[in-house]
């Protein structure tokens, strides 16, 4: 008896040290906290992006603070960011592509028209990498005093991109009405799959 309500501490106890695990997509790990600036931000969910029966990325969104809605994620204050592991390489032009036709497929033609010029320079941005390569780190920040910051493996991609309208236009692709992939926005959101 007295060794089972050892065992039994020693599991109450023992729970209080444990680490908090990142999540895993198809290999990659994503840590549960992430920093632009002097900003924390949280892991609010994170899925994998199929193409057919291809594993193209796995994706984390990082938040302030987690969000169970689409709007409330799309819409929440603060720095943000889109965190893409490749998982296979993918011309830096198809890559573009797909984000574009995904942009489009969430917002009206006078959206889009007033996006274009910033979906150009992001596509610009994007064509200087030439290919993303399977293990690159991709992310698109939200950074509140600068605009949409793309960076790889760690180091500024171009120069910031204006106007937060652009970066909630960019998390449609992945939240909006017609998400790129239905269960991947879910995953985002932080729903079990």
């Amino acid at each position: 008896m007295a060794s089972k309500a050892r065992f039994a501490l020693a599991l109450i106890l023992g729970s209080f040290f444990i680490p908090v695990h990142s999540a895993e997509v198809a290999g990659v790990k994503l840590e549960d906290r992430d920093k632009i600036a002097n900003s924390e931000l949280t892991l609010n969910g994170a899925g994998l992006r199929k193409r057919a029966f291809f594993q193209v990325y796995a994706i984390g969104l990082y938040l302030p603070e987690k969000k169970t809605t689409a709007a409330e994620a799309i819409g929440a204050a603060g720095p943000k960011r889109v965190a893409i592991h490749m998982l296979r390489d993918v011309g830096a032009e198809q890559f573009a592509d797909a984000l574009m036709d995904s942009m489009r497929d969430n917002h009206s033609e006078a959206d889009m028209k007033a996006l274009e010029p910033r979906a150009r320079q992001l596509a610009a941005i994007m064509a200087e990498m030439k290919e993303a390569k399977k293990g690159m780190r991709i992310s698109l920040d939200w950074v509140p005093a600068a605009g949409t910051q793309m960076t790889v493996e760690g180091k500024p991609a171009g120069a910031p991109i204006a106007g937060e309208d652009f970066y909630r236009a960019l998390l449609r692709i992945w939240l909006g009405e017609n998400p790129v992939q239905a269960d991947l926005k879910k995953a985002l959101l932080g729903e079990k799959q």
